[in-house]
């Protein structure tokens, strides 16, 4: 069960709503974010253009773009090299654009997920030796290639890297020793001597950087530049950076450009999903625009999303839109069925007590691994490793949770993994079939998270009442957004309302719609937009199975009580607008 907490947070929050000229609540909020003085609330509140730092501050950035213009001017061959998700794919169209209008010769490989595997390896390199490119550029990976890199130079091929993952290490004694790939340049704030604020950005939004920073040079179309800032927050957004400083400018200025929609590719991806571009939010890009743009790299090719960004003509980005969502759509059938069977291994085993799950997936497609693991951690409050076969073995995906670290607790154990790499919250891997039970256990018994740790902590930002909420305070809660990691949604609480009728929606009936009434009798519409079957297997742990028959039957007379944490929404319905209530959590 999850433990529900108020944020305690204190600040004079009366004062910061008169200097800002926002409400105590709203105020309380942004303290809870850890926004803390005059000028990071200001930035917070009103932060734009002029606040991004200067991409000279990133380690080896004036060098690669120097590099680059040499390598332009001199007529050379330059390859990009990407990655086959959102990140990788936006990143890379973002390079192939900026290099392309100044003036180089350029063209792009994504690696095949199946054939090739993460990022760039000694086939890739050889293929550009002996189809004549002088220089490579990765983005999205690299920085856990120093025998690859090591190869390119052999070859004569010159070389840089823009990746945002972790540097590789080993410990030697109590302290890391980094190991750096041989490069003519290595981009990645990760790096311990780079400088630059913003550790939690994208490849692409590295890729982002480097390209203003060639385009310092030349007189770059408004269009353009709006282009590439709108991909760069779409990969923000779907890579799962925090969303404050740095990045929450940018997905906020991304967003605001997106009502235009200067890639083609992407307004025809809000137009076959009837997304208004005026409207689109952080919610859109997460959870429908970039699983259609990471649906090629999992079952077909992400070179079929990169050419949609890449196009133009009207009639193809429709049509490609529309195979991107029709796969997207395939996706999910095949999610659905192997994360139950991953529940139901699970269960069966017992694995859901132990600190980390670790589960083999023999019949699922090694592309769906990465989202199987984040349901399974979600439904378990657990660090989650998902294996599949594979053509060299067996691969995975891990997904984390606060408080462990997944890349340092696979370094702790390297010798068991052919390959490796990941950050804090998200790795991947690869290792022989007969050390799967060895890593379950070894992980396990390394794990340094105690039972707390595993009890999933719901915090809310503020316990207030329903009749507390306005439209105008639901106006005001816009200067919140983009939400997202780092940046969620507010919570606010509720307790002892009376739910008095309950009504299923959905062609799955999977979500319910209800009318609650509080202590002074005041009615509300609530909202369960998921997990109706959990909330009615509460209501009969707490009432017993014939009395919440009856409630679910229509008696007002057998009206249950719950405790809620919810959002505020406003629903629009034939003209007419009223408040409702998003139900995150109930008890």
């Amino acid at each position: 069960m999850a433990k529900w907490f108020v944020s305690a947070k204190r600040a004079d929050f009366e004062e910061i709503g008169k200097t800002f000229g926002i409400s105590p609540v709203l105020a309380r909020i942004i303290r809870n974010r850890d926004i803390i003085g005059n000028s990071s609330i200001d930035k917070y509140l009103h932060g734009s253009q002029k606040d991004y730092y200067e991409a000279g501050l990133m380690k080896d950035m004036d060098k690669a773009a120097g590099l680059l213009w040499e390598k332009i001017r001199e007529g050379k061959s330059i390859r990009i090299i990407g990655d086959y998700d959102v990140d990788g794919i936006c990143a890379s169209c973002i390079l192939k654009k900026g290099l392309t209008l100044c003036g180089a010769t350029v063209d792009t490989v994504i690696p095949h997920r199946i054939k090739d595997g993460y990022g760039i390896n000694e086939q890739l390199i050889r293929d550009a030796s002996e189809e004549g490119i002088d220089t490579l550029i990765t983005c999205d990976n690299g920085i856990a290639a120093a025998s690859q890199f090591a190869y390119a130079a052999s070859l004569g091929l010159t070389c840089v890297i823009t990746d945002h993952h972790e540097v590789p290490y080993e410990w030697e004694g109590e302290e890391k020793r980094y190991i750096l790939p041989q490069a003519a340049a290595v981009v990645d704030p990760k790096q311990e001597d780079c400088t630059y604020p913003n550790k939690n950005i994208c490849g692409a939004g590295i890729a982002w950087k480097l390209v203003e920073k060639l385009w310092e040079q030349i007189n770059a179309p408004t269009e353009a530049h709006q282009e590439i800032l709108e991909l760069a927050a779409v990969a923000t957004v779907c890579d799962v950076m925090v969303l404050l400083d740095e990045n929450r400018i940018l997905v906020k200025e991304g967003l605001a450009s997106m009502a235009k929609a200067a890639n083609p590719g992407l307004a025809a991806l809000f137009k076959v999903h009837d997304i208004d571009p005026t409207q689109v939010s952080a919610y859109h890009l997460g959870f429908v625009i970039g699983p259609c743009l990471n649906a090629t790299g999992r079952l077909d090719t992400a070179k079929r999303a990169l050419e949609l960004l890449e196009a133009s003509d009207p009639r193809e980005v429709v049509w490609k839109a529309s195979e991107l969502k029709k796969l997207n759509e395939s996706r999910k059938e095949l999610t659905g069925q192997q994360l139950e069977a991953a529940i139901a291994i699970v269960e069966k085993e017992g694995w859901q007590h132990q600190p980390v799950i670790l589960v083999y997936l023999p019949d699922c497609h090694e592309s769906l691994a990465g989202i199987i693991a984040g349901r399974l951690k979600e439904r378990y409050y657990r660090p989650v490793f998902v294996l599949t076969p594979s053509e060299e073995g067996v691969k995975g995906s891990g997904r984390s949770i606060e408080g462990y670290h997944m890349y340092e607790e696979m370094t702790r154990c390297k010798e068991l993994f052919l390959r490796y790499g990941g950050h804090r919250l998200a790795a991947g891997l690869s290792i022989e079939a007969d050390k799967i039970e060895l890593l379950r256990q070894t992980l396990n018994q390394n794990c340094p998270l105690a039972i707390e740790d595993m009890e999933e902590k719901i915090l809310i930002d503020v316990p207030m009442p329903l009749s507390r909420v306005t439209k105008d305070f639901l106006e005001e809660l816009k200067l919140l957004e983009p939400f997202g990691m780092g940046n969620p949604k507010p919570l606010f609480g509720q307790k002892n309302l009376h739910f008095l009728s309950v009504k299923l929606m959905g062609k799955n009936r999977n979500m319910a719609r209800f009318v609650a009434e509080d202590e002074e009798k005041n009615r509300f519409m609530l909202v369960l937009f998921s997990n109706w079957e959990g909330f009615k297997e509460d209501v009969e742990k707490k009432y017993g199975a014939k009395r919440a028959a009856a409630w679910i039957e229509g008696g007002q007379d057998e009206a249950i009580e719950m405790s809620i944490t919810y959002y505020p929404s406003l629903n629009t319905f034939r003209g007419r607008q009223e408040l409702q209530f998003i139900i995150q959590n109930w008890c």
